[in-house]
Order: structure tokens, then C-alpha cells, then sequence
């Protein structure tokens, strides 16, 4: 844990630490022009795709766009492996796993849940970068009594939660109408048995 407290930023705030998890929020980790040009950039790239699950026993439009990459993909822009080696540095581990999701506007969403914990590499964080326009995330204990915390992400900010944080807290990033601009998010991860 000691190479997450080296971002450096005076508005850095650690929101949960305790037997519960860790997890650390720093808004400006990624200054504004650079913020905006990677949003641009990968809104434009990035091969976004619609998928459908069902949910209440009905086929329906996951309400975001998606992408899943590994890290060594020679499609990805160099900046992402800049990013990548920064974060390492930062976590203290070697990320292996991007995930992309396109908020297209206030309609688009999240529900409430927590990382599959069997497809990641126990103990290692999970790096959240936010691009584009400021959408709240919805942080929930799952013990009584329910608590939320809401948080709203900032473009070129970092959301650290640690492994253990996933048995403890959902995320979510609710429906907002009155949010008009995209936002993308890019999940860093240490997916179990990829990579070294």
C-alpha cells in the first residue's frame, strides 16, 4: 500500500481505509488538455461495442458501451502504456487488463456491484481513470446499515480501490438527466492467471 501514497497531489483524499479496504480518489491526476485529448483520442479508436445480457428474465442493451483489451494490445494508443507504467509505479503492481466504458450521456449506466474477485489477481487493486464529463459514482457497504458514499469523478482523476475493498463495497454510476456529454472510464487490472 505504500506505493499508492505517492501521487502527490494536495487534493488527494483517502476515502476508506480500515478492515474493510482501501480506497483513494485523486482528482487531478491527469492534468485537463491531456484529459480531453485522450478523450478524444479514444472516443474515436477504440473499437466500442453494444452487448446484451438478461436481467428479470429479459434480453436487454447493457446501457454503456464497451471494450476489453490486455495491456500488450499493439492496437492501443502509446499513451495508454505510458498510463500503465505510471500506475504500476504508483500501485506497486504490473496492471495486465484494460476495460473501457463509454458513458454516452445521463442515460447511460452502471448498477450497483463489486469486480469478480475469481478473475482477479488477489491482493492487487483496481485503477480507475475518468475521462470526459464529471459523472457521480455510487459507493455502498454491503453491511447493515447501508451507508453510500458519492463521489463525483472528475475528468483526468484516479479512483483506487483495493481487492479487499470488493468484498466490502458495491460501485455503481447511476442513470444522472442531467449529464449531456460522454465519459469514459479505463479500468486498470491484474486479471488471475494473465501475464506475470
Amino acid at each position: 500500500m505504500s506505493g499508492w501514497l505517492a501521487f502527490g497531489a494536495n487534493r488527494d483524499v483517502v476515502l476508506i481505509d480500515n478492515a474493510t479496504g482501501y480506497i483513494r480518489y485523486a482528482p487531478d491526476y491527469l492534468d485537463a488538455p491531456t484529459a480531453g485529448d485522450w478523450m478524444e483520442q479514444l472516443h474515436d479508436a477504440l473499437p466500442w461495442r453494444a452487448q446484451r445480457r438478461m436481467m428479470y428474465e429479459r434480453d436487454v442493451a447493457v446501457p454503456r458501451l464497451t471494450v476489453h483489451l490486455q495491456r500488450d494490445d499493439p492496437s492501443l494508443p502509446p499513451f495508454l502504456d505510458e498510463l500503465g507504467q505510471r500506475l504500476d509505479r504508483d500501485c506497486g503492481v504490473h496492471f495486465d487488463s484494460l476495460g473501457f466504458n463509454l458513458y454516452r450521456d445521463g442515460n447511460d449506466s452502471v448498477a450497483p456491484h463489486n469486480d469478480r474477485l475469481a478473475d482477479l489477481t488477489e491482493g492487487a487493486p483496481i485503477a480507475l481513470v475518468s475521462l470526459g464529463v464529471t459523472r457521480t459514482m455510487a459507493i455502498t457497504t454491503k453491511a447493515r446499515p447501508v451507508r453510500t458514499m458519492r463521489l463525483p469523478l472528475e475528468a483526468g482523476s484516479l479512483l483506487v480501490m483495493d481487492w479487499r475493498s470488493q468484498h466490502h463495497y458495491d460501485h455503481a454510476i447511476p442513470k444522472d438527466r442531467y449529464v449531456s456529454g460522454p465519459r469514459i472510464s479505463i479500468a486498470f487490472r491484474c486479471r488471475a492467471g494473465v501475464g506475470g
